[in-house]
């Protein structure tokens, strides 16, 4: 992602890499950051509960959701990015995810290696780039403590911590006190165990909260607001919080000062104390509603149980057979950073039914919604996933894009949670696009469409997170003019991708003109390619291509990148651009040379180096950043160009070499990285999502079983020792090297030779 100053948009939400060791933890302790391997050397197999009735597929996607390392890519800077891979325990999707934080005034706000935690955090931060909002800080402490994060934190061992996506498991030890947080969709339960002797508490710290705190004794209940945010929400937005105490308290301060609100509760001489947290972005009302039906009065050991088996439920979906541990702990890691996001946004109502609070309109409104969610990072392979792995959900999702378009007017750039500028491209398009195309259920698509061609013929107002930046100039010239448009070869591909996806949705709605003007105008890639140099370029209103060219300049024309990584912008018409460059050999030359020639940068109008051109020159990848998403197609463009062995060996390479339990190359911007790793390992990717097919590779692991939905199963098997691999798909061998997503949705047996 791109954050925009004076004029100039800075690097944003990138990478580094750290290649992973195996999986001891004295090599982590190596590389300075012992907490990376607390999880992954805590993970004991998963019991079968005697009785539980779990069938063997169940009890096993329970022991591999103990795989996970919610670890994996915390070791993110600003300097060096890995997206916002904090370290969270919520449910899939969840609607309030719990961190552990490390440090206050710092959108990376854990680091690994801090032996010092101020608390755990309530987080509804899509990026480090575009911070967090409605935030608060939950903390067990014991004695006498400030209200404070630096003053009142504590150390810790996360050697010793137990980590999991249902649960964190730790010990403050300044104060003595053993806690357990265990999470719902929109609550979560904290208890503590004091072992000092000192008197019990509990504080709580809100950055922008108000008073007056309210209290009811008799419930042993406290609620308070948290209001901060740093834009996509409407005035009055605030987080509603609802914490009920299993004990009445003997003394409650609150307190705001300088706009930080601090409430601490002291419980005496109690040994134990349990908070149940919920939250709602409606009302009070609506948090005790929350609190009352995901958690009422069940121990936290049910609690803990349900959480787990949720997981496993969706880590069902995608069971893997053989394969190293390192690479088993590599999968399931990826999974769980794939359900993350986007965050429900919906809450039930009395009826049962769901409601939400507006991002788009202020109000509450009935039906479902999601947030926090980049398109540009995710339509690559995210999407292409969940439409093979959770396409009901998928179906759901979509929906509540749609529901934003009624309620604001416009289709959201990248809802986070509500209307925000940030990155190229309007491209909810190929969401739309792909479904269309794939058959997907469960959304308007007629709903969908008017808002796509709205903003693919009227200005919008990007600066506030709608419509097409420059689409004057691209209606009028064919293109987005370096005269008037700020990254504006980027804006013009990203818009002719843009406007294929749009004939698909037109198409499948029987709007035949509309679909043959959109197909005519995802020709404008053309406009913008110079067959002199073979690469895409900034031309000016007045016809002339912007000089100088720099093959190897980062920024503008281009975003978060140069001329090499928006190379192969036109996956709609790889046919085309592969002609245009000098026909297929020419075209796999020049991939070759992409991924072996130095990883030189010039730094252009940013004017210094940003992280993603440290992750890219951090790796031997050459100018294949994978760190980055534009780039995530190109490996499966030699497949397309008539040489699969390549793409074979490369996407094998990176998965090796580029992915681990521990870390990832780069930005895991809400399950994008992740889900390229999860797309490849079934030994296929969408080179373009919106003509619903997939570009074979080969199968990572041995096998694989893929419940694709309605009760189908897909199984995949690699039986190939080397060389270009040959793939059959239930007995027959598939001819070329594309597959459609009504092959893969509909089951049986994939095997690759």
């Amino acid at each position: 992602m791109a954050e925009k100053r004076d004029g100039v948009f800075l690097g944003s939400d990138r990478r580094n890499f750290l290649k992973g060791s195996a999986l001891a933890a004295a090599a982590a302790v190596v590389e300075g950051h012992p907490a990376l391997a607390a999880t992954v050397h805590s993970a004991k197999p998963a019991e079968r509960p005697d009785g539980s009735g779990q069938s063997d597929a169940s009890a096993k996607a329970g022991r591999t959701v103990d795989l996970a390392n919610v670890l994996q890519g915390t070791d993110s800077t600003y300097a060096f990015s890995r997206g916002n891979t904090l370290p969270i325990a919520a449910l899939p999707f969840g609607m309030a995810h719990w961190t552990l934080q490390s440090e206050a005034r710092s959108p990376w706000m854990f680091q690994p290696g801090a032996r010092r935690l101020q608390g755990f955090r309530c987080t509804h931060q899509l990026s480090p780039w575009l911070s967090d909002y409605g935030e608060a800080l939950f903390l067990p402490f014991s004695g006498e403590t400030k209200a404070e994060p630096d003053a009142s934190s504590s150390s810790w061992r996360p050697e010793e911590a137990v980590l999991r996506a249902y649960s964190f498991k730790l010990s403050l030890l300044r104060y003595q006190v053993d806690a357990e947080l265990v999470p719902t969709t929109r609550c979560a339960v904290i208890a503590a165990t004091n072992r000092s002797g000192l008197a019990s508490g509990f504080l709580i710290e809100v950055p922008k909260g108000e008073e007056p705190v309210d209290r009811d004794e008799a419930k042993h209940t406290v609620r308070f607001k948290s209001t901060i945010n740093e834009g996509g929400v409407p005035a009055g937005f605030a987080t509603y919080y609802v914490v009920r105490f299993a004990e009445a308290w003997q003394g409650l301060d609150a307190k705001a000062t300088a706009g930080r609100l601090s409430i601490v509760a002291r419980f005496g001489n109690a040994k134990s104390v349990e908070a149940r947290i919920a939250t709602s972005f409606i009302s009070f009302e609506q948090a005790e509603k929350n609190l009352d039906r995901e958690l009422g009065s069940k121990p936290i050991q049910q609690v803990r149980s349900e959480a787990k088996a949720d997981w496993a439920k969706h880590f069902e979906r995608m069971q893997i057979e053989g394969g190293t541990d390192r690479q088993q702990r590599t999968f399931y890691s990826c999974l769980y950073r794939a359900l993350l996001f986007p965050r429900t946004f919906h809450e039930m109502g009395d009826a049962g039914k769901p409601q939400h609070y507006s991002g788009y309109n202020g109000k509450v409104e009935p039906g479902v919604m999601y947030a926090d969610h980049g398109y540009w990072d995710v339509y690559r392979a995210w999407y292409p996933w969940m439409s093979v792995v959770f396409p009901e959900r998928l179906g759901e999702i979509l929906q509540a894009w749609v529901n934003a378009y009624k309620e604001g007017g416009w289709l959201p750039q990248f809802p986070a949670p509500g209307y925000r500028a940030c990155m190229t491209g309007s491209l909810i398009d190929s969401l739309f696009g792909e479904a269309a195309a794939k058959g997907i259920k469960g959304f308007d698509l007629a709903a969908a469409y008017d808002g796509l061609k709205k903003h693919a013929t009227q200005p919008g107002d990007p600066d506030k997170g709608f419509g097409r930046r420059g689409v004057e100039d691209y209606l009028k010239l064919g293109y987005c003019s370096v005269d008037n448009v700020d990254q504006a070869a980027a804006e013009t591909v990203d818009a002719a991708y843009g406007d294929f996806c749009i004939a698909q949705v037109a198409k499948a709605l029987g709007h035949d003109d509309d679909a043959a003007m959109f197909m005519k105008r995802s020709q404008n890639w053309k406009n913008l390619f110079d067959a002199g140099t073979g690469f895409f370029r900034g031309k000016h209103a007045d016809g002339k291509w912007l000089e100088p060219f720099d093959e190897v300049q980062w920024g503008n024309p281009y975003v978060e990148g140069a001329a090499w990584q928006h190379r192969w912008d036109a996956p709609h018409d790889m046919d085309g651009l592969f002609a245009a460059m000098g026909g297929k050999e020419k075209a796999a030359a020049a991939l070759e040379k992409m991924l072996t020639m130095e990883p030189v940068f010039h730094v252009g109008v940013y004017g210094q180096e940003i992280h993603e051109m440290s992750e890219m020159a951090a790796v031997n990848f050459g100018q294949y950043d994978h760190g980055n998403q534009p780039v995530h197609h190109v490996l499966y463009l030699f497949a397309l160009a008539g040489r699969p062995e390549r793409t074979q060996y490369w996407v094998k390479r990176v998965m090796e070499e580029l992915y681990s339990p521990e870390t990832f190359a780069g930005d895991e911007d809400t399950g994008a990285m992740a889900a390229w790793y999860l797309m490849s390992a079934m030994g296929f990717y969408p080179v373009c999502p919106a003509k619903g097919e997939y570009v074979l590779g080969r199968a990572f692991f041995p096998a694989m079983t893929v419940r694709v939905g309605d009760g189908k199963t897909l199984r995949i098997e690699n039986r190939g020792a080397g060389g270009a691999a040959k793939a059959s798909l239930n007995g027959k061998g598939v001819d070329g090297v594309v597959v459609g997503h009504s092959a893969i949705a509909g089951g049986g047996r994939l095997v690759f030779e």
